[in-house]
């Protein structure tokens, strides 16, 4: 079910919300989230909330075991047992074709003539036969995985003290706003909020949820969808792109990918709110970044965030050296290009985004010296070109791509280039000029401007949507 549908806004919305703030307990209120999250999360396949369903037990008896085993060797059991079924989940729904193909690749590397079979027989179901090509990757399984890991972990550092309610803890796993596409939300950042839940208010921060919420509406139905409906065509034909396309394409992208995920952020942020909870930031104006660390203090702060805490620090942080340094960066960008998806094309550019960080760690004193804007448009290109592999099908493509924009090609250009360049616009202006959804919510205080204001975002979102501009989140994929 998407966010930007006739059948979550007109339907389930409505009557999620009407029902949860008729209910009078935190308990009550619980087992509504965790059903609601559970439709909404099986509305693209009933079969994935069984594997949902299986890591939130797994992660809710680890937590049952800090509270009870107090011994070294038991807290560790509970801490690296459920990791591993986690992990191990993960690593087969979305990590076992790209393990194969790399195995085999490796192994035609080297000269050998042998081919790893294409399908196994699954031992407890006798007769069925699975090809790894068919494994389906279940929507979201990454962004739950990390909730129910850093549960654990902030579990076994007693950051956190474990719920004994199975519900409560179901329903932070399953939380709709946030479940397929994040913020990654850990629970210690909405444990106040969610114990005392039976007493919320629903007022309370209703006007800023709503603001939130069709902020991010028209972040990615007017200006994300807007910008795929140039860009999707140009990417299919990457082969035939002349230098300005590819650039258009690229620049395009750049936003499109922006304004579509910021987009989910702002309303999951804004759908928390109107329940009571209150979801972190997720963005934070990236593209007016002037170094590499500041990019990854504003974009997907959910994701950096949980991977300098439970990964980078960990491996040593910046504590052992700076040869040591730079290996944990580079190795914390490795698995976080790996975590968005199983490809090379992922894999490049994380190591892409380790080295930057190198780079500005070697450089950075003469690097700040320099003009803002410099900074600033220069950490821009830097990211875009990353995008380049983030959104490219192999390396092939995107050296392709790359080769393009750089050495004078002739082809073809985007659809429409004069309304492309309107509508760039105003996604550059907003994306690196322009006040951001939290600096527009600051202090917010519901005036009749907003009505008119809401209601006309609303209602050409609404009308695009109608007329077949209803595109899955960019992130969902991951």
């Amino acid at each position: 079910m998407l966010f930007n549908s006739f059948m979550f806004l007109l339907v389930f919305l409505p009557v999620t919300y009407i029902v949860f703030w008729n209910l009078h307990s935190a308990a009550q209120r619980y087992v509504w989230l965790a059903f609601t999250g559970y439709v909404f999360y099986g509305y693209w396949n009933p079969w994935f909330c069984l594997l949902m369903a299986f890591s939130t037990l797994v992660s809710y008896f680890a937590g049952l075991g800090f509270l009870t085993l107090q011994t070294p060797l038991a807290r560790r059991l509970c801490l690296i047992i459920p990791i591993a079924i986690d992990l191990a989940l993960l690593g087969f729904f979305k990590y076992a074709n790209f393990g194969l193909e790399a195995t085999q690749w490796l192994i035609d590397s080297v000269g050998l003539d042998w081919r790893l079979p294409e399908e196994m027989l699954v031992p407890f179901m006798e007769g069925w036969q699975l090809k790894f090509r068919d494994i389906v990757l279940p929507v979201g399984i990454s962004f739950y995985t990390f909730h129910t890991i850093s549960y654990i972990v902030d579990s076994y550092r007693r950051v956190i003290t474990p719920t004994r309610n199975i519900f409560e803890f179901a329903a932070y796993v399953s939380l709709f706003s946030q479940l397929v596409a994040g913020p990654i939300v850990r629970f210690r950042q909405i444990e106040e909020d969610l114990e005392n839940l039976g007493a919320a208010d629903r007022t309370r921060w209703l006007p800023i949820g709503v603001a939130y919420f069709i902020y991010g509406f028209a972040e990615k139905v007017l200006l994300a969808d807007t910008l795929a409906g140039f860009i999707d065509p140009a990417f299919k034909t990457w082969d035939q792109l002349s230098t300005l396309g590819a650039w258009s394409a690229v620049l395009g992208y750049t936003f499109q990918l922006y304004f579509d995920f910021s987009g989910y952020s702002s309303m999951a942020i804004g759908l928390g709110y109107m329940f009571g909870l209150r979801i972190p930031l997720n963005f934070n104006s990236p593209y007016k970044a002037t170094d590499p660390s500041d990019f990854w203090r504003r974009w997907h702060i959910s994701l950096s965030t949980c991977l300098r805490d439970y990964l980078y620090i960990p491996l040593g942080g910046n504590r052992g050296g700076e040869w040591l340094t730079y290996r944990n960066m580079l190795l914390t960008m490795l698995i976080g290009g790996l975590w968005h998806g199983a490809n090379w094309t992922f894999v490049v550019w994380g190591a892409y985004h380790g080295i930057l960080l190198a780079l500005y760690r070697v450089f950075a004193p003469s690097w700040d010296r320099l003009p803002h804007l410099v900074r600033q448009l220069s950490m821009f290109f830097a990211a875009m070109i990353g995008w380049v592999y983030f959104r490219s099908d192999s390396v092939t493509i995107a050296n392709h791509i790359l080769a393009t924009m750089f050495v004078p090609t002739a082809g073809v250009d985007v659809l429409r280039p004069d309304v492309f360049a309107l509508v760039l616009a105003i996604a550059a202006w907003w994306g690196m000029i322009g006040p951001n959804v939290q600096e527009l919510t600051a202090n917010f205080a519901w005036r009749p401007r907003h009505t008119l204001l809401f209601a006309a975002i609303f209602g050409a979102a609404l009308a695009l949507i109608a007329g077949g501009r209803n595109s899955p989140f960019l992130y969902f994929q991951f």
